[in-house]
C-alpha cells in the first residue's frame, strides 16, 4: 500500500475516532517504527478528535436542578436510565425506595443487595426482616405511614459499601426524595447513609443520640430531625448491639411525637 493509501485509511479510522467522541490526539505515522524507536510526527500529521456537540454530560449543577424538578413518575424513570457512575454497569435494575409517599417516617440504608437488585425493592433479605421487626417493635409497619430509600440506587458489586463518589452521584435522587414525601423524621441505618445525608461528621458511634437535623439542598427548607443507628444487616451480625439499636428506635418515637405535637410553623 502507497503511503497516500495508509495516509487515507488513518483519516478514516480518526473520522470514526471523532464521531465516539474520543478527545485524544490520534497521530498518524508513516511506517511501523522499529523496536526501540521514537518517532516525534510532525505537525501536519496531529489530527484532534473532538467530542461532538451533544455527548458531554451535563455539569453537574445543572443535573441537580433537573432532577429537584420531577414528580414521582419522572424520578422512578431517571433512577432507571441513570448512568452517572459505574454501579449502573452490574445492576439488573435500579431501587430507587418503596412505601408511603406521604410517610411521617423516612428509613434509608446504604444500597440494594442481591435480592434487593433481584426484585427491585429495598430490605428485602434477612435484613429487610429484621427491619420489618424493627418497624413492629415501635408499632410500625412498611408501607404505612413509612418510605424506605437507600444512599444509593444500584447494587454495588459484592454487596460491598458503596463509595463517596457513588454516593454523591445517587445524592440529588436521594435528596428529591426526601422534598416530596417531606417526612416529619429520618432514621439513617448504618454510617454509610449517615455519611451520604449528613456528610463526613463522625463515626457511627459518635453520631447516636446526638440531636441532629436534614435541611434538605435549597435554602430556607424545614429542619427535618435525624437518628442514626445501626444497619440491620450489622445486627444479623452483631447482636449485642441490639439493645443500642432498641434504644435508638425508642428516642426516634420520642421525637416523632414531640414533632406531631409541636403547632405548626409561622
Amino acid at each position: 500500500m502507497s503511503v497516500g493509501s495508509r495516509r487515507r485509511a488513518a483519516l478514516t479510522r480518526a473520522e470514526l475516532l471523532r464521531e465516539m467522541g474520543l478527545a485524544r490526539p490520534w497521530r498518524l505515522r508513516e511506517q511501523r517504527p522499529a523496536a526501540g524507536t521514537v518517532l516525534t510526527p510532525s505537525a501536519d500529521e496531529v489530527v484532534e478528535c473532538h467530542r461532538p456537540a451533544g455527548l458531554d454530560p451535563p455539569p453537574a449543577a445543572d443535573r441537580r436542578a433537573e432532577i429537584a424538578a420531577l414528580d414521582w413518575p419522572q424520578l422512578r424513570q431517571s433512577v432507571a436510565d441513570c448512568r452517572a457512575c459505574g454501579l449502573c454497569r452490574e445492576r439488573r435494575q435500579a431501587v430507587l425506595g418503596v412505601g408511603d409517599v406521604n410517610a411521617d417516617w423516612l428509613f434509608i440504608g446504604e444500597g440494594p443487595g442481591a435480592e434487593e437488585d433481584a426484585r427491585g425493592e429495598p430490605f428485602v433479605g434477612p435484613a429487610g426482616k429484621l427491619l420489618d421487626a424493627m418497624l413492629a417493635a415501635i408499632d410500625l409497619r412498611r408501607g404505612d405511614d413509612v418510605y424506605i430509600a437507600n444512599a444509593v440506587k444500584c447494587r454495588p458489586p459484592g454487596n460491598r459499601t458503596p463509595e463517596a463518589g457513588e454516593m454523591a452521584a445517587c445524592a440529588p435522587y436521594l435528596n428529591r426524595q426526601i422534598a416530596l414525601i417531606q417526612p416529619r423524621l429520618i432514621v439513617l441505618l448504618g454510617r454509610a447513609a449517615a455519611n451520604s445525608v449528613l456528610g463526613e461528621v463522625g463515626s457511627l458511634a459518635s453520631l447516636r443520640g446526638r440531636s441532629l437535623t436534614y435541611r434538605g439542598a435549597l435554602p430556607g427548607g424545614p429542619e427535618i430531625p435525624v437518628v442514626v443507628t445501626y444497619h440491620p444487616a450489622y445486627l444479623l451480625r452483631t447482636m449485642l448491639d441490639k439493645a443500642k439499636a432498641w434504644e435508638d428506635l425508642c428516642r426516634a418515637r420520642a421525637l416523632w411525637r414531640a414533632v406531631r405535637a409541636a403547632p405548626p410553623p409561622g
